[in-house]
């Protein structure tokens, strides 16, 4: 049964289902570059992360993500610059993405900025199709592995930001184009990719000298799929120790557990427990991220990064 729905899922994936379709992942809330390209520059120094996800353990085939983010200012500009590089597995199908980020700020107040951010970049996707195990042996579709395609694509975004708050506004695949397809602002007609698009915000609330509590939502909606909403509760002890729940609608339960070293290095955890009908073949997900802050001004940092 396990295989039997690694096989379906790879076969959706691979002829472009109208589904959600970009890498899930639950420690967003530290790495705001993957949802939102307005996040560069967002801090006052360079900042850089890695992450790795193995979805649905003891699940033949299950995802699995690795994501490679840095981002900083150029601040004579007030200008953001940042770079993402992904790796996707699922099944028998592979998704490589390279994208590039670009941000400007605009000075709202003393406090906050508004940030409006594009990127562009390509993927490559590919489908190893003679790895599955198919009932019709003579099927002609299955016969040969699917040949690896680039597409160029490009989103927008918008974030709102200051010390202790953010909201962001982003569609991180806004037109995209696929050989052989039709050149259109229509994403449908133009490659088999969807737009996604997402609503992030958070709020950093100070309870006394050593304990914070950051509540924080995400909202995922794609044309022909259910809304999909992330809510965390995280505490901050004595700007160090992070521990948080997340809820994801329909699908899991999420434990995050983050620790700042020093003003420099940071490291996360996730993990998610599946609450939806996969929970029987999964023994839920682990999400792993390190961090590394760099740059003069962050020795001069007064407050830790909350986002």
């Amino acid at each position: 049964m396990k295989k039997l729905i690694i096989i379906l899922t790879g076969i959706t994936f691979a002829f472009g289902a109208k589904a959600q379709q970009d890498p899930m992942v639950s420690q967003y809330m530290f790495n705001g570059l993957y949802l939102n390209p307005a996040y560069a520059g967002s801090h006052d120094y360079w900042t850089s992360t890695l992450s790795f996800r193995d979805q649905w353990v003891g699940f033949d085939g299950a995802p699995f993500t690795g994501i490679a983010a840095v981002d900083g200012p150029i601040k004579t500009k007030n200008m953001g610059l940042g770079m993402i590089l992904m790796h996707d597995r699922i099944g028998v199908t592979k998704q490589n993405t390279a994208m590039f980020n670009y941000a400007y700020q605009l000075k709202t107040s003393a406090t906050s900025k508004l940030a409006l951010g594009i990127n562009a970049g390509i993927s490559q996707f590919s489908a190893n199709l003679t790895e599955l195990l198919i009932w019709d042996t003579q099927d002609q579709v299955f016969q040969n592995d699917l040949t690896s395609k680039i597409l160029p694509r490009m989103g927008l975004g918008m974030y709102y930001f200051g010390e202790k708050h953010y909201i962001g506004l982003s569609v991180p695949t806004l037109i995209a184009y696929q050989k052989g397809m039709d050149f259109s602002i229509d994403l449908s007609k133009s490659s088999f990719l969807r737009r996604h698009y997402l609503l992030t915000a958070g709020y950093v609330f100070d309870t006394d000298k050593d304990i914070k509590i950051k509540p924080s939502v995400l909202l995922k909606y794609v044309h022909n799929a259910p809304l999909e909403a992330d809510i965390n509760l995280s505490t901050v002890y004595k700007n160090t120790y992070w521990v948080g729940l997340s809820y994801r609608t329909n699908d899991a339960v999420v434990v995050l557990l983050e620790y700042q070293t020093n003003s420099h290095f940071r490291i996360g955890y996730a993990y998610d427990v599946t609450v939806s009908k996969l929970r029987h073949y999964s023994q839920g997900s682990h999400e792993i991220m390190i961090g590394i802050d760099l740059g003069k001004e962050l020795i001069k940092q007064k407050t830790p990064r909350y986002f």
